[in-house]
């Protein structure tokens, strides 16, 4: 990709939103950064345009001290530090790469220290809420076999929604018990399915899913009611209307799901390495915090049952 002319101090306002669409464009095309990703940094570097509008800033005009101040009102808005570090994290690319095609001289996020960040503990379900959660759909309609799949598997691989929402017929081999699936950055990775999750898939396959179709074609694996893909949104409610029914305290969503996988199987004596490559993390370094996770409830165990505890 060509640099955007550079009239050095002539640059209009809307120079700054010209070189976010470049931006935006290069991470999409060059790097190839999931979609996701890419409409995180889009809405961060939004916050910073805005931001840069209300003081009549320029793209090279931005000075260290101004992005400091955008960060400090961040944190005015009641952004925590881990929400603040991963804006600073988009600015951080996105002045690199004005500085890298000829757009500014200097880059103002240069040796600027990230928040320090709490480590927050995943939180994750116990065997016996997942198993209440399983036994939620009503595997006598063609929506409760689609929802059942889709809770076995999303617990019995540890997928995030994304993926398996866009899983295709063809990925899921129920010969070889395992299944293909697209993360982040568009990584391909094999992932296994057990007995339950291959069983229910199966299932849908066979019965719910052509009365969802009702003769219509669609290359995903999970329709909606029209007989197209299911969207996030609809995922979402979905699976916060079995939290409530199974009785579920705390608010349900995919990825507590997807610690619940991890911690499971931690607990029985995966493997950190394994456990990495099921999730699909690039570093190891992510996968850890369940490590946390199991080291805690040892502690829990062994205060409650050790005579000397």
């Amino acid at each position: 990709m060509g640099a955007i002319p550079h009239n050095g101090n002539s640059l209009n306002g809307k120079s700054l939103e010209v070189a976010i669409r470049s931006f935006l464009g290069y991470i999409r095309v060059e790097k190839g950064l999931a979609e996701n990703t890419r409409l995180a940094y889009a809405r961060d570097l939004g916050k910073l345009a805005a931001f840069a509008a209300q003081r009549s800033l320029s793209l090279d005009a931005i000075r260290r001290a101004d992005v400091l101040d955008f960060l400090s009102s961040l944190y005015r808005r009641k952004l925590d530090s881990r929400s603040v570090a991963r804006y600073l994290v988009t600015l951080r690319n996105f002045f690199r790469f004005a500085v890298r095609e000829g757009l500014i001289e200097e880059d103002p996020t240069e040796n600027l220290q990230s928040p320090r960040i709490r480590s927050r503990l995943p939180s994750f379900l116990s065997l016996e809420e997942v198993e209440k959660l399983l036994q939620q759909p009503d595997p006598e309609t063609p929506l409760g076999l689609r929802d059942k799949a889709m809770l076995e598997l999303l617990y019995g691989t540890g997928l995030r929604v994304s993926e398996l929402l866009h899983l295709k017929l063809e990925d899921v081999r129920f010969d070889m018990g395992y299944l293909r699936s697209l993360g982040k950055g568009s990584k391909e990775r094999l992932v296994p399915v057990g007995r339950s999750a291959l069983a229910a898939v199966q299932a849908y396959w066979r019965s719910g899913r052509p009365k969802l179709l009702k003769q219509k074609s669609c290359p995903y694996l999970f329709v909606n009611q029209r007989g197209s893909r299911l969207s996030r949104v609809g995922f979402w409610k979905i699976l916060a209307a079995y939290g409530r029914k199974a009785g579920l305290r705390s608010g349900l969503s995919p990825h507590k799901l997807r610690h619940s996988f991890a911690t499971h199987l931690l607990e029985r004596g995966a493997d950190l390495r394994s456990v990495q490559m099921m999730l699909g993390h690039a570093d190891i370094a992510t996968t850890q915090i369940y490590t946390h996770v199991v080291q805690d409830r040892l502690k829990q165990v062994y205060k409650a049952h050790h005579p000397r505890a």
